[in-house]
């Protein structure tokens, strides 16, 4: 680490200003508010394989833009381009107003993008504040007898994650200690502390209870109404639809389109992901039927208390 890394990141807690959020229509929002993402007729090939297709994806600030599409469907290709780990082979990438091709994740990290994995890019064996802070650590002292600012890192991680609703005990406690939600909070904690624009979440639910995705999907909607962009990348339209403002369903590299709450139901999502005629043939299936209600039925209640609260 050099001193001008060190210099680059606040030593102390910034507060998130709230930007209030207002209703969006059922086309774009109005008025003169600009996409904070626009992607337009986006192209992607490896080795002559399309891996997407004329992509057109617009993401406006206080919005969750929920990007939804099944195994293969395109979204972890479209996802590393927005983060700089690919760059498009056609289209153009417009991010806050300027056209951007990014070449690593550091240089979209510094306009602003931050990306939380489903590995979440933590260390189990190291401390709550020693992740939080990781790549960007604190210092104090002069010169080359500059040393890591523990009590600093320590309050920061405590102060932004209670900023969020989570309060630890001991932010030297080891992160391998915590539950696959509270990982979540402390990479989202971490992403809007350091300035993300645009906070993008691989599949945050993939791997969590019921009751963890409902707090997780809960810190989406703290985010979305800070001002920040949101992109929600999963499979699971029950946990999506609750919070999700927008839905672009992706299949096969193409875009199967760009849908309101307004215009399009849960059920909607689900056929144009799955296809109809795949629906068709498991609801053939006599047994198939009431598994399948009670799994939407669960889902749509975890998903309904939260969308009510």
């Amino acid at each position: 680490m050099t001193a001008e890394d060190v210099t680059a990141q606040p030593a102390t807690a910034q507060p998130v200003t709230a930007q209030p959020v207002t209703a969006r229509p059922a086309t774009a929002p109005a008025g003169p508010v600009e996409p904070l993402v626009q992607l337009t007729n986006i192209c992607k090939y490896f080795l002559g394989v399309t891996a997407l297709e004329d992509i057109n994806f617009p993401v406006y600030p206080g919005e969750v833009m929920c990007l939804l599409g099944d195994n293969g469907a395109g979204k972890s290709t479209l996802i590393k381009i927005l983060s700089g780990v690919h760059q498009q082979d056609k289209g153009t990438y417009w991010f806050d107003g300027q056209a951007r091709r990014f070449t690593s994740p550091r240089e979209a990290k510094a306009c602003g993008i931050a990306t939380v994995y489903q590995d979440l890019s933590m260390i189990p064996l190291m401390s709550i504040s020693r992740n939080f802070w990781l790549g960007s650590e604190p210092t104090r002292g002069v010169g080359p007898l500059r040393f890591f600012d523990g009590p600093t890192a320590r309050r920061v991680a405590r102060e932004e994650l209670a900023r969020i609703g989570i309060r630890i005990r001991d932010a030297d406690q080891l992160v391998g200690t915590l539950s696959g939600g509270e990982r979540q909070c402390v990479a989202i904690a971490r992403a809007k502390y350091f300035g993300a624009k645009l906070l993008i979440l691989d599949e945050p639910t993939s791997a969590l209870g019921v009751r963890e995705a409902r707090g997780v999907l809960r810190y989406v909607r703290q985010a979305r109404d800070e001002g920040l962009g949101v992109v929600l990348i999963t499979h699971n339209v029950n946990h999506a639809y609750p919070v999700g403002d927008r839905f672009t369903v992706l299949g096969h590299g193409h875009s199967l389109g760009t849908f309101t709450k307004d215009e399009v139901s849960r059920e909607d999502v689900l056929e144009l992901m799955a296809g109809g005629e795949d629906l068709a043939d498991v609801g053939a299936d006599d047994g198939a039927d009431d598994g399948a209600d009670a799994g939407v039925d669960a889902g749509a209640g975890a998903g309904g208390e939260l969308a009510d609260e």
